[in-house]
């Protein structure tokens, strides 16, 4: 028996596992249900291209996490990149972020969006939801024309029952100042957001670097074992094999609800009646390998309007060249749905394809390969039942020695960075509890935090 057991093979607990190492702690043993390790940090090769599970950006402004990369691959086999992104509606592209790019526009649009800012309205009352947030923050013609059409396609999800704890760096504001200077005038070089430039590795896709850091990990991971159960009276783990370990201190990073679902409490506990109660939305993830060089120089493109039914399409050959054979392209689309309303994947499939030949100008038979990821857990929902009970959930657990973490076993939104850096601290939680000293990390010098 392991004092510690780490369920799932994720960037977060691939960071546990890392940073246990690094203080010579190796009590721990790590299972995952898939074949491979990464969780949906992975590539897959098809025809000569690299599809990413949809689109993985390292977004990096933090030291340590800097010269994490440093010692586990190295920044110069990572691409620099600044963005280009855009929105397609009203038949024009215009630049991203929407509420301080409205050049292009119609002028009726542009005109609405000015005079919805200048007219927003106030709410007083300190739980609003992210469709009042947005009203609040940026008037009625910005939320009409891209925040209510694009975050209700990406969540697939009412937004006046989403709360606005979420937006934090996600939403960038603006000002009447900006609004106006943006709809007068095409953008010069922005650096607006938390996306405004990222790294992205120049051979393998994102799964490169991920694969580098669990060749790091010195004790082996036990791949193809999916949890069955887990009997919290006894701290035991059942999987489907019919295998099963004891443990003292379990991290988990399987989707929270999943989790729920399969714990054994006391008869008297409610714990897994909340499992329905945490929502999220499902992303069908169409690559595509185009015969056709140059298809765009954009990164990706918004699609809020509801005559789309991607909310987002993005560009793997504009990341790095060696997505893609010479002379092709490729590209994600992602189209959201609710696992209890269902989606019929085919026709949704196909409508894509179509929508995407015409925005883009390629036929069908340009398309080399096809290869469709359907992502069940992709947008955590922060619905206002999730707010009130999210941390009593995590409190539960933690009273029976069990750590949800990570973005889906926390419940969250988080970074790739923010991924290795809750692994580094749940790690050193872990350290502590058992009375081992930590390592000394030496202080960093600016040749290490340069990207």
């Amino acid at each position: 028996m392991a004092k510690v057991v780490l369920i799932g093979a994720g960037l977060t607990n691939l960071s546990v596992a890392y940073h246990l190492e690094q203080a010579k702690f190796t009590d721990y043993t790590m299972f995952e249900k898939d074949p491979s390790v990464g969780g949906l940090c992975r590539s897959l090769q098809q025809d000569g291209f690299t599809f990413d599970y949809t689109g993985h950006l390292l977004h990096v402004n933090d030291d340590y996490f800097k010269q994490f990369l440093q010692t586990i691959t190295h920044l110069s086999e990572f691409v620099t990149i600044n963005r280009r992104s855009y929105i397609y509606s009203h038949d024009v592209y215009t630049h991203y972020p929407f509420q301080v790019n409205l050049f292009g526009l119609p002028p009726a649009v542009i005109a609405e969006c000015i005079e919805g800012y200048v007219q927003r309205p106030t709410f007083k009352h300190k739980q609003i939801s992210f469709y009042q947030w947005a009203l609040q923050q940026f008037g009625a013609g910005i939320v009409k024309h891209f925040f209510a059409g694009y975050q209700e396609k990406i969540f697939a999800y009412d937004t006046h029952k989403i709360a606005s704890s979420w937006t934090g760096r996600f939403v960038p504001p603006t000002s009447l100042q900006a609004i106006i200077a943006g709809a007068l005038q095409a953008p010069k070089d922005q650096q607006i957001g938390y996306n405004a430039s990222f790294l992205y590795p120049k051979t393998g896709g994102i799964n490169a670097w991920v694969a580098q850091l669990a060749d790091t990990i010195t004790k082996p991971i036990s791949t193809n074992y999916c949890v069955e159960s887990i009997d919290v009276a006894n701290k035991i783990i059942t999987f489907t094999n019919g295998d099963f370990e004891r443990y003292e201190t379990l991290v988990s990073t399987m989707p929270l609800p999943v989790l729920l679902g399969l714990i054994k409490e006391p008869a008297s506990s409610s714990l897994k009646k909340t499992q329905k109660k945490l929502q999220c939305s499902s992303v069908l993830n169409i690559n595509l390998g185009i015969n056709k060089s140059d298809l765009t120089d954009k990164h990706w493109i918004y699609l809020p309007e509801k005559t789309f039914l991607p909310y987002r399409v993005g560009f793997y050959h504009n990341f790095s060249a060696s997505m893609a054979p010479t002379g092709c392209s490729s590209l994600y689309a992602e189209v959201a749905y609710q696992q209890a309303a269902g989606i019929h994947k085919q026709t949704a499939i196909a409508t894509t394809v179509v929508q995407l030949q015409k925005l883009l100008g390629f036929t069908s038979s340009e398309i080399a390969t096809q290869k469709v990821l359907d992502i069940p857990h992709a947008y955590v929902i922060y619905d206002f039942w999730r707010e009130r009970h999210i941390e009593k959930i995590h409190e539960r657990l933690r009273s029976y020695n069990i750590h949800a973490i990570g973005r889906y076993g926390a419940w969250k939104y988080s970074s790739m960075q923010e991924a290795v850096l809750e692994g580094r601290d749940m790690a050193h939680s872990l350290i502590k509890s058992s009375g081992a000293t930590l390592p000394f990390v030496p202080p960093l010098t600016p040749a290490q935090v340069t990207v």
